[in-house]
């Protein structure tokens, strides 16, 4: 995680920067993509580990100091402190933080005068360490890093293992990959991968999980579309679609919410006839056209709100649909440990609305004896088996067939493992495969 060759204040003092910008509402992934490239991968991987432990900080910064400091103060305290908490896991030696810490408020002109302030909170944080840590342990937010309304929502929805979800979404995400498998086979690449020193190990039908991540274009055949990253949660939604169908070769298939493309390209490489993908973002759509030139592969696609289909649908009835609705995100928030302070609760019934208007427009497209895959990168039941249990009750033609369901964030060497209907370390989703009855 160290990164020597830019000063760590200078880091700091961006990661205050970034805080700042999400307490704001805006997404980490769009300010990383502001800050200095020379910067960005050491901010980055301290922006994780401080968002990571933000619920503990703030926590502490409030016992440390009752009235709260200007809001880059804050920032900048709030960062360093969410860095000084895991002594297993800190990036750099506690003193280290701290002096480094105190010298970005002495290099910045707004937080000059409060350099003092910073070093005596955290100074003060080290000797009494033990003693704070118990003190805030009673509160929740602090306890799981997560906002109380998201605690008690998965407390309702899983109450015999929602510790084990908060746990599994603290942790550190793999890089699993997805084989290109009409250009390579999982055997081969691993291979590829042992020849330059790396290792890894099979992931499922056509993936690989890397031992250590790296960056995306050090992979060993990314530019030659050999490989692509995709978590293993994510790697079942084109088998489960493409399971049974009969003309795989020649299906009509519709992606629906198809950006940045994984899926649909994971459809193409397994042998799914002509794919469809659609989203509703012009921009997005530039993103499925580069990924799947990279590969090699071919789709159409379109910039249209799935749901209009009147702006966009030609008549012609689908084999297969994939419904990668929008949702919450809380399946996947250690790949993005901001979405959790970003999300309010209120999000969750809008976009489950959302879900059911995309479910009703596009449920017609299919054909009879079709297969429609809806899925979410939520564990919120509201938008995954409560939804798909009013859709079977609202539409008589359509058969719930054998599904995951709702599968939890998974990591290795559980100290409480979560139940789970899928091996192995991914993250949280839910699939349901719906059948459409013949008349």
């Amino acid at each position: 995680m160290t990164h020597h060759s830019v000063p760590l204040w200078r880091q700091l003092l961006a990661v205050g920067d970034v805080l700042q910008e999400v307490r704001g509402g805006r997404s980490l992934t769009t300010v990383l993509d502001q800050v200095d490239r020379a910067l960005r991968p050491g901010v980055q991987a301290l922006a994780f580990q401080v968002l990571r432990y933000l619920g503990r900080a703030e926590a502490l910064r409030r016992a440390l100091a009752r009235r709260a400091p200007p809001p880059g103060v804050d920032a900048l305290l709030s960062s360093a402190l969410a860095l000084l908490v895991p002594v297993e896991d800190a990036p750099y030696e506690a003193f280290t933080l701290v002096d480094q810490a105190v010298e970005a408020a002495k290099q910045n002109r707004s937080l000059r005068q409060s350099a003092p302030f910073v070093n005596a909170c955290l100074r003060r944080f080290l000797r009494e360490r033990e003693t704070l840590m118990i003190a805030t342990d009673s509160d929740p937010v602090a306890k799981w890093n997560h906002p109380s309304w998201w605690i008690k929502r998965l407390k309702n929805d899983h109450p015999d293992y929602w510790q084990g979800i908060l746990e599994a979404s603290n942790r550190q995400a793999p890089m699993s990959l997805r084989i290109n498998l009409r250009r390579s086979t999982v055997e081969y690449y691993l291979e590829m991968l042992a020849a330059t020193g790396l290792r890894a190990a099979r992931l499922g039908i056509s993936g690989v999980v890397l031992e250590r991540p790296m960056q995306v274009h050090e992979l060993p055949g990314f530019e030659e579309g050999l490989v692509s990253v995709q978590d293993a949660g994510a790697q079942l939604a084109a088998p489960l679609l493409l399971e049974g169908l009969s003309s795989l070769g020649t299906a009509q298939v519709l992606d629906a919410c198809a950006a940045p493309g994984g899926k649909t390209a994971h459809l193409l490489e397994l042998g799914a006839g002509r794919v469809t993908a659609l989203d509703v973002d012009p921009v997005r759509c530039e993103r499925i056209n580069a990924n799947l030139k990279r590969l090699g592969l071919r789709a159409r696609v379109i910039a249209r709100d799935a749901a209009d289909t009147a702006a966009w649908w030609d008549g012609g009835c689908f084999d297969a649909i994939l419904l990668d609705a929008p949702c919450t995100a809380s399946g996947i928030v250690r790949r993005h440990p901001d979405v959790r302070w970003l999300r309010r609760e209120s999000d969750i019934g809008q976009l489950a609305a959302l879900q059911a208007r995309l479910l009703k427009a596009l449920w017609p497209l299919l054909k009879p004896g079709g297969r429609l895959l809806y899925c979410t990168c939520s564990v919120f039941r509201e938008e995954g088996s409560d939804q798909i249990k009013a859709f079977v009750a609202s539409n008589t033609d359509a058969r719930l067939q054998a599904s995951p369901g709702h599968l939890m964030p998974q990591f290795r060497a559980a100290e409480s493992a979560v139940p789970d209907n899928q091996p192995g370390d991914h993250d949280g989703f839910f699939y349901a495969v719906l059948e459409k009855r013949l008349p």
